[in-house]
């Protein structure tokens, strides 16, 4: 299993960032797929999860602001995220559903007021 994310920076309050995870090494197309997030010293915490039916979840965190997706055809899995606040900052990370085993080494988000 190998995910690997990219798609962070640096970004201005309000602004937007699109981050992405490819995927490979497993049924990809058959598997949920959830971003999460993690700070130092803290637990992770969920954002979205993509069902292999396209059913979609989102923590209250990112209702409204943030939009999972996923494309099969290229083991793809992206997070728009739209509306930053700079309390989103973080190391954001792709997983096979919520096997937080299974993440990448993550994509840092920093969101400046």
């Amino acid at each position: 299993v190998q995910l690997v994310e990219s798609g962070g920076g640096l970004v201005q309050s309000g602004g937007s960032l699109r981050l992405s995870c490819s995927a490979s090494g497993f049924a990809f197309s058959n598997s949920a797929m959830t971003w999460a997030r993690q700070d130092p010293d803290k637990e992770v915490e969920w954002v979205a999860n993509i069902q292999s039916d396209l059913r979609v979840w989102y923590a209250d965190v990112a209702k409204g602001r943030f939009t999972i997706s996923r494309d099969n055809t290229k083991n793809m899995v992206y997070l728009q995220m739209n509306s930053l606040k700079p309390k989103a900052t973080g190391t954001y990370f792709c997983a096979i559903d919520f096997r937080w085993g299974s993440r990448g080494q993550g994509t840092q988000v920093t969101v400046s007021s």
